[in-house]
């Protein structure tokens, strides 16, 4: 059995905060080029062109590329051999965001409670989920999730009558209703199957796919790129002002359903798709 002490990882969330609010991924500013190519709006282009003027200001003077620096997502999968020793795994990752918030002088965004609206001060707590995987390797990602685009995010639970067509009328009205509000160039994940509360979370996982990437399912990957397509010809455009590129990727997780349930979830991301993985 592989031993890791909890105060390491606390380590590694404080970087993570701040290395993923000032750099995005390389995916992301590949996608974002390949959008500035395929975009024909003018003003949608020189929106795009900004947007990686930022993205590059951020990277190099190490501030944030957004003033929302988001909710801290915290997604760990831990071998089965390895022992964890130290402080509470809860404790020591949100450890990591107080201090990873303080340090990088990241925005406090949280709020004790959904009625009072007391914040707490440092971000914290996270939302932490956890999966137990083969081998003796953790795998900590974190993702800062912006409250313009996540509050545009719906489920449904749909009849299997619905079927296809169902799924991708939901998937494009979601992002017509959503309209400017997340800051297209969106990322849209996309949830299906599962259970109610798991389609939410299939969805969130799948914003954390490569930017553009395809699911290796045929069958998905097809209903992907459909979604696509038919999301970028609702013409919002780059920042909701009008252009072919609404949407960067389409990206959709599966698990199989109840044979009386269609559970769907779309989770949005905004252009500033802040996420960052470390394996230890």
């Amino acid at each position: 059995m592989r031993q890791i002490n909890t105060g390491q990882l606390t380590d590694i969330v404080e970087r993570l905060c701040m290395d993923a609010n000032y750099s995005l991924g390389e995916d992301l500013i590949a996608s974002l080029n390949n959008s500035l190519e395929k975009e024909e709006s003018l003003l949608g282009k020189e929106i795009i062109t900004q947007l990686l003027e930022n993205a590059e200001i951020g990277r190099t003077e190490k501030v944030p590329v957004c003033q929302d620096t988001g909710f801290a997502i915290i997604f760990i999968e831990i071998g089965q051999e390895i022992v964890l020793a130290g402080d509470n795994l809860r404790d020591a990752v949100n450890e990591g965001i107080r201090r990873g918030y303080k340090k990088g002088l990241l925005r406090k965004s949280i709020v004790k409670s959904p009625i009072d609206r007391i914040n707490t001060g440092d971000n914290t707590p996270a939302v932490i989920h956890t999966d137990v995987v083969p081998g003796d390797k953790l795998k900590i990602t974190f993702d800062a999730k912006g409250g313009g685009c996540e509050n545009m995010s719906r489920s449904a639970m749909l009849t299997p009558a619905q079927g296809r067509e169902g799924v991708i009328d939901f998937v494009v009205e979601t992002v017509r209703a959503a309209g400017a509000n997340p800051c297209p160039p969106i990322i849209v994940g996309v949830g299906l199957g599962g259970t109610f509360e798991y389609s939410a979370l299939l969805a969130k996982k799948a914003i954390l796919r490569p930017v553009g990437s395809n699911n290796k399912d045929k069958m998905i990957a097809d209903l992907e790129s459909e979604i696509l397509e038919k999301v970028n010809k609702l013409g919002i455009g780059p920042q909701g002002l009008g252009g072919r590129i609404t949407a960067l990727a389409v990206q959709v997780e599966t698990f199989p359903c109840h044979i009386a349930s269609l559970p769907v979830a779309v989770n949005i991301e905004c252009h500033s798709h802040r996420t960052k993985t470390v394996v230890i």
